[in-house]
């Protein structure tokens, strides 16, 4: 069988970074295949060059055996290569139905009148095929929650019927049902023959769908692995070059003075109900549950972001509640926000700007600010965090994952926070990014500082908390001590009533 897609000897350079060196790939008619590598190693740049986002300065590409060359995307586009971005690129005031179908609405009849009726019901039909029918296609997208929106970002792909599909990080954000329906829906692309490159680092994903693997380092190609002869410890090794241990490494550090405590908070949306939860010195303290639970929502009601109707928010024995959160930075706390490009970040602006965004009244009381100076804080924490940038004025958007998350974390080291909330401090960042995080996290805690972490993966909640609490439906609805962790006692909290969950 002749590859649908192949790419040979390709190279692409950015200034000051030789992006891809001599790297070749092949996909074939009905198959997925994953690629593999750190932030950083090229697997982005590669997709880019076959959807036509960036010309590659050496090689060539074959689409069904004939040499192609695209000038823009939308030459990639009209030959059947389409993507699923990791960033969404939804239009925010539109309905799903409007931007599924956005440039190719179906009209009635010959009158150029745009057939809403219609594109509604294609659009409920393409949504209940990729199992969320449940999905209000007649609102606006931005009040639906990022997991809602990448459906419809996958919807708008498939509804093109594409030869080839670049899906970039697409499960990032859904719940584990929705996930499943997704990869049932790959399954039915398999069968028609549809070819599929599946970037992700979620590795226990790979033996799911995965036909091949292919690794990328550095801009290089490592490795082309059928998935069944893949071991995860392998895989890890091949992607960052060296033997990995031990992911997770802890030196346990709590101690009993209280940094943040919680008793009986609820917001005045009623999305958050009657939430208690304590956090000592030195201490990583885990929150758990499904999409949709409300850990974020009680982030950002800790954070002082949105209403407090009840309870109250102690910091270090002083009640903060209600406080807002420039007042709550003041006293040492900080936030890591799930959504780091939108909330923690302002891409287009230099890293040492980021950094020192929320310290400017520290660093500078008199109000004079030397640019000389801002350099020489980045600098230092560029080298205290290990950031990977060329220059402190680079851009934040054009760090990796990995790399930007350090920049955020700087500017709350910057700003002396001591309390700490990860929301999903790996997500979509590969497994060596996430060891340095690991390990950046381990050492705040050795210095006294305190941490509370809301992650979706189980495995990186056991391997780092002393102590996880486990949310549904808005309210906690247990704790485990780390003597106590498994999977199956966090499923009986997060998936049954508090007398359910007792064991």
């Amino acid at each position: 069988m002749e590859p649908i897609l192949r790419v040979e000897h390709l190279y692409k350079k950015f200034p000051g970074v030789q992006a891809l060196s001599d790297v070749s790939f092949d996909l074939y008619p009905g198959e997925v295949h994953i690629l593999a590598g750190e932030n950083g190693a090229g697997k982005s740049t590669l997709s880019k060059c076959i959807l036509g986002v960036y010309q590659p300065e050496e090689g060539e590409m074959f689409l069904e055996g004939r040499p192609v060359r695209w000038s823009e995307p939308k030459d990639a586009l009209e030959h059947g290569i389409a993507a699923v971005y990791q960033e969404l690129t939804m239009i925010p005031w539109l309905n799903a139905a409007q931007n599924i179908f956005f440039g190719r609405e179906p009209t009635i009849g010959k009158t150029g009148i745009l057939d809403h009726k219609k594109m509604q019901h294609m659009a409920k039909n393409l949504l209940k095929d990729l199992g969320c029918g449940d999905i209000d296609t007649t609102v606006p997208v931005r009040q639906l929650g990022v997991a809602r929106q990448q459906m419809i970002e996958i919807a708008k792909v498939l509804c093109l019927h594409p030869k080839v599909i670049i899906f970039d990080e697409p499960t990032a954000t859904l719940s584990d049902r929705e996930v499943e329906a997704f990869f049932e829906k790959i399954r039915i692309l398999k069968k028609q023959g549809v070819g599929m490159i599946y970037i992700s680092h979620r590795m226990q994903e790979f033996a799911k769908i995965g036909d091949r693997v292919t690794v990328l380092r550095d801009g290089k190609h490592i490795a082309t692995l059928q998935e069944s002869s893949v071991k995860e410890d392998e895989l890890v090794k091949l992607m960052v070059g060296r033997d990995i241990s031990q992911i997770y490494q802890r030196s346990f550090h709590r101690e009993e003075t209280e940094a943040l405590r919680v008793e009986n908070l609820s917001d005045q949306s009623g999305r958050i109900r009657d939430c208690s939860l304590k956090v000592c010195r030195g201490e990583i303290v885990g929150i758990a549950g499904l999409v949709g639970s409300g850990r974020t929502e009680l982030s950002r009601l800790i954070f002082g972001i949105d209403k407090v109707k009840e309870g109250s928010v102690l910091l270090h024995g002083k009640n903060v509640t209600g406080k807002p959160p420039h007042v709550l930075v003041e006293e040492g706390l900080g936030l890591l926000p799930e959504d780091r490009k939108g909330l923690g970040l302002a891409l287009r602006a230099p890293v040492s700007w980021n950094m020192i965004a929320v310290s400017l009244e520290k660093i500078y009381p008199n109000h004079i600010i030397s640019q000389k100076k801002n350099d020489s804080i980045a600098r230092e924490y560029v080298e205290k965090l290990g950031i990977s940038t060329p220059e402190v004025d680079t851009s934040a958007e054009s760090l990796s994952g990995g790399n930007q998350q350090k920049v955020v974390l700087a500017k709350w080291l910057l700003a002396n926070t001591d309390m700490i909330v990860f929301d999903e401090p790996t997500r979509g960042i590969d497994v060596g990014a996430k060891m340095e995080i690991y390990r950046l996290m381990d050492e705040l805690a050795s210095e006294g500082k305190s941490i509370l972490m809301i992650s979706s993966e189980l495995p990186e909640l056991f391997g780092m908390c002393d102590r996880i609490y486990v949310m549904m439906e808005g309210t906690i609805n247990g704790e485990l001590a780390r003597e106590e962790f498994s999977a199956e006692a966090v499923g009986q909290y997060m998936f049954r009533g508090q007398e359910g969950g007792e064991r």
